[in-house]
């Protein structure tokens, strides 16, 4: 059975009584891969609304995002004060697969409304604690000589460059794959850049990845240690 066959299938057995349900995630674009899940977020009019569900469908992995239209409003609020809510993306770029009362559509509009204006503005305070700590890092890689240390020290760097870069770029930020995508867009070529000094620091060479990272951090102020204080917290 296709995605869309088994998605709806799914919401059947699971949900018959749903107002409307997308399907989203790769398994809808030109990026799916055989392991690739199905993303169907369900709205309904209340209980047992709002959950989310690990499944499986025939050969399908299936995660199911369970809403009311409220919950739905709720949850992506939430999200979009972080810069990132793959809720709002599976129903803006998602296919919406029925929608018995207008309330898919309704959802639809404001998520590719919301999608388009783009994520909120980043602080100055966040730049601030996003470079103090990637500089702590620098500073680290600087001076471990265990491989051991170096791979995780190493990867949480290129982790948190991304965000940076995406960060002082204006963009949706992302995790996992979709850091890697989101940075395609804002900042093409630093995922690879990335990557192979990434590569070079399990060889022992640690220069080319802290020039990668310094050029990012110059784009937001370069690093800050000295003089960065913070009450009350820890970024």
């Amino acid at each position: 059975m296709d995605a869309i066959d088994s998605a709806c299938a799914v919401v059947e057995e699971h949900h018959p009584d749903a107002r409307a349900a997308f399907l989203g995630g790769s398994v809808v674009t030109g990026r799916r891969t055989a392991m690739s899940d199905l993303d169907i977020v369900v709205l309904l009019n209340g209980a047992p609304a709002p959950y989310r569900a690990s499944i499986r469908h025939g050969d399908w992995p299936v995660e199911l995002f369970v809403h009311t239209e409220t919950t739905w409003h709720a949850y992506v609020e939430r999200e979009v004060r972080k810069r990132r809510s793959p809720l709002l993306w599976m129903c803006a770029d998602g296919l919406l697969l029925f929608d018995t009362d207008g309330v898919g559509a309704r959802v639809a509009a404001e998520a590719r409304k919301l999608t388009a204006a783009g994520p909120p503005s980043v602080s100055a305070e966040e730049i601030d604690d996003r470079r103090y700590a990637i500089t702590d890092l620098l500073d680290d890689l600087s001076g471990s000589t265990d491989q051991g240390e170096r791979l995780f020290i190493a990867t949480e760097l290129a982790r948190r460059t991304g965000e940076l870069a995406l960060a002082i770029g204006g963009s949706w930020n992302g995790g996992g794959k979709w850091l890697a995508r989101r940075l395609d867009t804002t900042a093409p070529g630093l995922s690879m850049r990335l990557h192979q000094a990434v590569r070079e620091v399990l060889e022992g060479q640690v220069e080319p990845l802290i020039g990668v990272v310094d050029e990012v951090l110059g784009q937001a102020g370069g690093r800050l240690w000295v003089g960065y204080t913070r009450g009350g917290r820890m970024p």
